[in-house]
């Protein structure tokens, strides 16, 4: 009690200036300079996530006092109570209730299994705080090597990771990893510690072997992750998205004979003379097989085509497990590597454009079959 009503008498906002006079870390400066560096990442966390205006001023806001009770008498005492008392501290002194609880809430999840913030403000404060530590150790580089995590890195990507894909939020993280590093580009690194050229690159790199890991854990084939990983999304709730669309369509009966094919598809497109033509010649098709796979590419592309913008990728691989049978005859039946040369670009054109109907979702060639 005595430690309540001391830590009381001062209002957590007071409290912010004096964070100015707490090491962070040498390179990093004090918590105040963390505290104004997560500020601005978070409200641009926010808006791609969709807040609006009065959304992202409750985020400045609790961005401001979440480090606030680490100066209380009673964190002091207690440090397992950081974020607990900020919170509680908030609430009875007037803060609004996502402001406050977003004081607690941005350090879940702490550890594996932990619940995560449950509303965007919390979320998007927990996102650019974990971000700020990632991208500012890494601009010093010290960077984690074997078991060695000192500054808790790989737990921190894991928890940026966990509240974007399993709260739904649409962050383009390679974006915000941009953003997050821009304070940090006049920084000298750690004697004697390398810096890397692609900093962007190397942080993007380490957080996806955390979603690799995250997605092991989960008894995700690597094939699938491997397939989607290939296509390079940035925004970590579209990869899961992806994956997910695909374990659907491997429990086809299509599956396989199209995975097969589309093998056999990128292996011819990457041995062809390049560039390989966008568009097709109708006037050069010649065999029945290839007229009707071009005719059945042409139905489902438009077919397909309101589903990208929804992201509905398993909608779409669903409808696409149509064209295994005109994908087989056609194989059954064209010689692809003419010696024509109009007839065999025609060819590998058709090809082409099979190829990036599913490319729109993950790289097929990269699964068994």
């Amino acid at each position: 009690m005595f430690f309540f009503q001391r830590d009381m008498a001062v209002p957590l906002s007071h409290r912010l200036n004096d964070l100015g006079a707490v090491v962070y870390q040498k390179q990093l400066g004090t918590l105040f300079d963390k505290v104004q560096r997560v500020k601005a990442l978070a409200l641009g966390v926010a808006r791609e996530m969709g807040a609006d205006a009065a959304t992202c001023q409750q985020v400045g806001r609790a961005v401001e006092l979440c480090k606030c009770d680490l100066l209380t008498a009673m964190v002091n005492e207690f440090p397992d109570l950081q974020g607990v008392m900020g919170r509680e501290y908030a609430t009875r002194q007037g803060e609004a209730d996502e402001v406050a609880w977003a004081i607690e809430e941005h350090y879940q999840p702490r550890f594996a299994g932990d619940v995560l913030p449950r509303a965007l403000v919390s979320q998007a404060v927990g996102v650019a705080d974990r971000l700020d530590t990632l991208c500012g150790i890494f601009s010093v580089g010290l960077i984690p090597t074997g078991d060695k995590d000192p500054f808790g890195l790989r737990r921190s990507a894991l928890g940026l990771l966990r509240i974007l894909i399993e709260q739904e939020r649409d962050v383009d993280l390679r974006k915000m990893i941009n953003e997050a590093l821009a304070p940090f580009s006049q920084i000298e690194a750690v004697p004697g510690t390398p810096r890397m050229r692609d900093m962007a690159g190397e942080v993007f790199a380490f957080v996806m072997e955390r979603l690799r890991a995250y997605y092991a854990d989960q008894g995700v084939p690597a094939e699938e992750f491997a397939a989607v990983a290939e296509r390079q999304p940035t925004q970590p709730y579209d990869f899961d998205r992806r994956l997910k669309a695909l374990s659907a369509f491997r429990k086809l009966p299509q599956a396989a004979s199209l995975s097969a094919a589309n093998k056999r598809i990128s292996n011819i497109l990457r041995q062809a003379p390049q560039p390989i033509a966008s568009a097709v010649d109708v006037t050069k098709l010649v065999d029945p097989a290839e007229k009707q796979l071009f005719d059945f590419i042409a139905r489902l592309t438009a077919d397909v085509a309101p589903l990208w913008p929804r992201r509905e990728y398993e909608a779409a691989l669903l409808r696409l497990a149509q064209l295994r049978e005109p994908v087989d005859l056609f194989f059954d039946k064209v010689m692809v590597m003419v010696e024509e040369g109009p007839l065999r670009a025609n060819r590998l054109a058709l090809l082409k454009q099979l190829n990036d109907l599913f490319l729109r979702v993950a790289d097929l060639s990269k699964l068994p079959g």
